[in-house]
């Protein structure tokens, strides 16, 4: 591909990481979970978050679109156009915040990271996902708001911690293809 190229084609590794993240996100957030009517106690949306940071906005949001699309077929729900939204930003969001913190040392990369999750968690959690509960599921946006607003002051910490724990480990560097497998397995051994 030439290199002045405005297209972006992905490769096999990232379609296979994308599988592989959609995959974790589906297991943590259909498997793993407390559901509780309008609320929901998990932490897949680290899998999307990740997909957007290591593989660029695009895949995150595509990895977040499947995820839902997906796991709704799995649980047997409809589509809620507003959750398809916030499953999608979760991607987006956080790989459209990468090059602000990519430059920085550990410690603004780390705040950068925080940053892009707790935006997101406001739009995603906050906005698109309680308006797609009370638009489409009837629920009375002032009877869930103080739950939605506890489960978003419960969770987003995780996410963060969880997220750059990620981030800084090993991982990364295999996912965004600066290290080969066969030197992670050296370094092991």
């Amino acid at each position: 591909m030439p290199k002045n190229s405005s297209k972006t084609y992905w490769n096999v590794k990232t379609l296979v990481f994308m599988a592989l993240l959609v995959a974790v996100h589906l297991v943590l957030t259909r498997v793993f979970v407390i559901e509780l009517g309008a609320y929901r106690i998990s932490v897949g949306s680290v899998a999307t978050i990740l997909a957007g940071i290591w593989l660029g906005p695009a895949a995150g949001g595509v990895c977040g679109l499947a995820a839902d699309l997906i796991g709704c077929f799995m649980k047997g729900y409809a589509v809620n156009p507003f959750i398809t939204i916030a499953a999608i930003l979760w991607g987006v969001l956080p790989g459209l915040a990468k090059p602000l913190f990519t430059k920085r040392k550990k410690v603004g990369k780390a705040v950068g990271i925080v940053v892009s999750i707790v935006v997101t968690a406001i739009f995603s959690s906050l906005i698109f996902t309680t308006a797609g509960l009370v638009i489409f599921q009837g629920y009375n946006f002032y009877a869930i708001i103080p739950g939605r607003l506890l489960q978003f002051a419960a969770l987003v910490p995780i996410y963060c911690i969880a997220t750059c724990f990620l981030y800084f480990s090993p991982l990364t560097s295999l996912v965004v293809g600066t290290v080969s497998p066969a030197v992670l397995k050296k370094k092991t051994v």
